[in-house]
């Protein structure tokens, strides 16, 4: 059950059409530090739902997921608050390759987004291809190897340091 590319905990959800305005302002685009973008992650919903997502590891949207701009603080924001794994109904495409870029697991998956619980738990294992919520399993297309190499890196400018150290290229 243990897999080293099993990731998941307690879900914090939100709806559509979520844009990288609400969350991460663009007044915080001075900053690339994920801890002080995590300080104003979700600002716009209010102190709670900040409260919330740093007490959460999964967070779990309708369709359109990070729509808006092509701001890579928006992924960085959320790693910086300790989320593990996105997982939606769809995202927006720029938001998707930002998030495997800095490391983020992001997963499309409108069955499992729709079982999920506010609160609940949620596990995605991006290699085997399977989200578990709610006692229901979910299958998606697993990440491709080169995908599963630069997540095993932390992102996609450590793999690249990493491949090239290694004479790899």
């Amino acid at each position: 059950m243990g897999s080293e590319h099993r990731v998941g905990g307690k879900i914090i959800t939100f709806g559509e059409n979520v844009n990288t305005d609400v969350i991460i302002p663009g007044r915080y685009l001075v900053s690339i530090d994920p801890a002080e973008l995590a300080e104003h992650a979700f600002e716009p919903l209010g102190p709670e739902t900040q409260a919330r997502l740093r007490a959460s590891d999964v967070v779990v949207a309708g369709r359109n997921f990070g729509c808006g701009s092509a701001r890579e603080q928006a992924a960085t924001c959320l790693i910086g608050a300790g989320i593990k794994a996105v997982v939606a109904a769809s995202f927006s495409r720029v938001f998707f390759r930002n998030a495997i870029n800095t490391g983020l697991v992001a997963v499309e998956s409108p069955a499992a987004a729709e079982a999920a619980a506010d609160g609940g738990e949620m596990w995605v294992d991006y290699d085997a291809g399977t989200v578990e919520v709610g006692g229901q399993t979910f299958p998606f297309s697993p990440y491709p190897q080169v995908l599963r190499e630069i997540m095993a890196d932390g992102g996609l400018i450590p793999h690249l340091m990493a491949s090239f150290a290694g004479g790899k290229q």
